[in-house]
């Protein structure tokens, strides 16, 4: 089982993992000659995607959803709230799924949580091929216990890296957006990110990567830093998967 990270932040988001001959996305931000041009980098066509999970249904994680899963067949699962609040105007085979219940899909197991986020229905995974499990937590306002439960044991987490709580407050953003980022339905500032990686179940840990930073509220440095703190590590032992280049494959 591996994964990559085609591209984490606002303007637009997906994660491939691939386990044997399956392969599955997590989000298509992208339009289809984008998601084509990224999955190209990693050596994937387009066509051999086999499911689309979407968390929700913001542009930036939905935007391209649709359109890509029109132009290469993908199969589309997502929560009915998120279906109900996406654009559709599609012909592509769409699965609703609970957000607290565990499925099956392609070969990988798929266990879907809530998360506090200004979305219809929003939803995380973790997906595991049997052996292994990879945690993806990237949008939500605030820890709850249940998230925490969910990533444990996990033996890779993608963390969401929104912000720093001091660059935005004295950034230019206007104070409305300010509270909506920094808000119980906003995003996970670097602080909150570390706390929830100290406080999950660790010991089977190889990765840990830093996602959907701000462009204008964040850097690699400080995301990277927090979180090598609440492990012990080098933030040279931390990822990040930037808007544009996203990640390389990590192998679990």
């Amino acid at each position: 089982m591996r994964f990559a990270s085609l591209g984490s932040g606002s303007r637009g988001n997906a994660l491939l993992v691939e386990s044997g001959r399956s392969r599955i996305l997590i989000d298509a931000g992208f339009g289809p000659r984008e998601m084509r041009r990224r999955l190209q980098r990693l050596g994937t066509d387009a066509n051999a995607i086999d499911a689309l999970l979407v968390t929700h249904e913001h542009t930036d994680h939905v935007g391209g959803a649709f359109a890509c899963a029109d132009r290469f067949g993908w199969e589309v699962v997502m929560t009915a709230g998120t279906l109900g609040a996406s654009p559709r105007g599609s012909r592509a085979a769409v699965r609703t799924i609970d957000s607290h219940e565990a499925f099956d899909l392609f070969g990988l197991h798929v266990e879907p949580f809530p998360v506090p986020h200004d979305a219809r229905e929003p939803v995380q995974f973790v997906v595991g091929d049997g052996v292994r499990r990879l945690g993806v937590v990237t949008d939500t306002g605030h820890v709850t216990p249940h998230m925490a439960a969910m990533l444990s044991a996990c033996d890779a987490l993608v963390l969401e890296c929104n912000h720093d709580l001091e660059m935005l407050a004295s950034g230019g953003y206007p104070p409305a957006l300010k509270r909506r980022i920094a808000g119980p339905q906003g995003h996970l500032d670097n602080a909150a990110a570390a706390g929830l990686l100290a406080e999950v179940e660790h010991r089977n840990l190889r990765h840990v990567v830093a996602a959907h930073l701000s462009e204008q509220n964040n850097t690699p440095a400080l995301a990277t830093a927090a979180l090598a703190k609440a492990l012990g590590c080098s933030p040279t032992d931390i990822g990040v998967a930037g808007q544009e280049l996203g990640t390389d494959w990590r192998d679990l």
